[in-house]
């Protein structure tokens, strides 16, 4: 009883501690400025917009935020900017639902019949797992939010708590549209392998309904056109239709795309924390995490294909399933738990990145104080034309747009702010374009030059 109560305590101490680590760390990559309009600063202006009670319309991209992922989840989020207009509320969201995956996973692990000391362990594989730690840093995505929701519903649907299991299905949608292709490959698992036929049945229509609502009505009624993602598929054809059209007719088209050595390694970046627990017994499980994992693997773009972005998140609980069926099943390489939290803290070390807080996050330390400066006088909600990493701070207002050299503004008399930083000029630019802005911005009688220090300038419009 009282060792029962010492890994509860565990996992209680395990949730809270991780969570202040995942919410300091993103906040200070934002701090030091090493956040990004893409996707950060665009999801800050939405839920700042929504708040306010304005069409969340970004003035990046100029679509609604329903146009991006058809995640419908953003207008209850953005009751948080109620209380406070804060990019902090995502940090602290993203923070919370990372670190809460433990819980699901220790309560899976048990009901599968583990050892409570094994349960903890298999609480430490989840979290240690480098995507769980790099996506926290990648700015914000709101799928985090449906992470640990997917791994409860699982717990739900083992339970037969079929009611529950539904509300977390519709969580899970209303977080990122390619989502459906996830809960529907679990509940063809569901119901084939765990045979759950309810949630299975619910699972997979919903999955298919919500899919073909998003892409086929939601996206193109905000945008005009297909899902943005179609682009990184264009080997296949120039929609979802005919993309899910050729992966049927002419395989062929997709031989060379998926043997390929930047897939082989994507593979053994994904498999590798938990290459131990990979056996006969783990197989079923991972049905869920194909839908997933087939779209990095068809994706002709290298941010899929790796632990540092988001992209591997919906196969995570069911990586973490598969190791729990291992080791149910008394198979895998190891079976003590410091053995196998040795082999996540090692994996860790070598994927994730938390080195470029004593790296990259520090190049830009000498225009540090100089870009805070500027920020402080910017002191209306009026149109602001910035670097791309300085964006993300300033995207409560309507219009903003970042600096990019292959787009020059079309009218800087939009913008009642232009704030430059003339030594990093940030993703999309480069020196020559932002010393051009300047010369352009100082022959121009409209503007004031308001600041200047250390390569950062900050011109007012009068």
């Amino acid at each position: 009883m009282r060792n029962s109560l010492s890994h509860k305590n565990t996992i209680v101490w395990t949730i809270s501690i991780s969570t202040l680590i995942f919410f300091i760390c993103s906040s200070l990559r934002h701090i030091l400025f090493h956040s990004a309009v893409f996707d950060l600063g665009f999801f800050n202006q939405a839920a700042y917009l929504i708040s306010q009670g304005k069409p969340p319309i970004s003035s990046y991209l100029g679509v609604h935020i329903l146009g991006d992922h058809a995640a419908w989840i953003w207008y209850p989020l953005a009751l948080l900017y109620k209380i406070h207009p804060s990019v902090y509320w995502l940090f602290l969201v993203q923070a919370v639902s990372l670190a809460l995956g433990v819980l699901p996973t220790w309560l899976l692990a048990l009901q599968a019949g583990l050892k409570e000391s094994q349960a903890v362990a298999i609480a430490f594989v989840y979290l240690l797992y480098p995507v769980v730690f790099n996506t926290n840093l990648f700015d914000f995505h709101p799928e985090v939010m449906a992470l640990p929701v997917l791994l409860t519903a699982v717990w739900f649907a083992r339970q037969r708590k079929t009611i529950w299991f539904c509300v977390s299905i519709i969580f899970i949608l209303g977080c990122k549209a390619v989502l459906s292709l996830t809960v529907l490959g679990m509940g063809v698992w569901l119901l084939i392998f765990e045979k759950r036929r309810w949630c299975g049945v619910i699972a997979i229509l919903t999955g298919i309904s919500w899919f073909i609502i998003s892409t086929q009505l939601i996206l193109p009624a905000f945008t005009g056109q297909e899902a943005f993602a179609v682009g990184r598929y264009s080997y296949l054809g120039d929609s979802i239709i005919e993309i899910a059209i050729n992966l049927f007719l002419k395989p062929g088209l997709i031989l060379g795309q998926v043997f390929s050595l930047a897939n082989l390694e994507y593979l053994v970046l994904l498999t590798l924390p938990i290459v131990w627990g990979l056996s006969l017994a783990s197989i079923k499980p991972l049905v869920p995490a194909i839908p997933c994992i087939a779209l990095n693997l068809l994706a002709d773009y290298q941010a899929q294909k790796d632990l540092v972005h988001q992209y591997s998140l919906p196969a995570l609980p069911f990586l973490i399933l598969a190791v729990i069926a291992t080791l149910a099943a008394h198979q895998g390489w190891l079976q003590k738990p410091k053995h196998i939290i040795l082999w996540s803290l090692v994996t860790f070390l070598f994927l994730a990145k938390f080195t470029h807080f004593g790296s990259i996050y520090l190049r830009t330390l000498d225009t540090w104080q100089a870009t805070r400066e500027a920020i402080s006088q910017v002191k209306t909600s009026g149109g602001v034309l910035t670097a791309a990493q300085v964006a993300p701070h300033l995207s409560h207002r309507q219009l903003i747009h970042f600096t990019e050299a292959s787009k020059p503004p079309a009218d800087l008399k939009l913008y009642d702010y232009v704030l430059l930083n003339v030594r990093y000029p940030g993703w999309g630019s480069n020196q020559e374009f932002a010393n051009s802005l300047v010369k352009q911005l100082k022959n121009q009688p409209e503007f004031k030059l308001s600041y200047q220090k250390d390569d950062i300038y900050l011109f007012q419009q009068q």
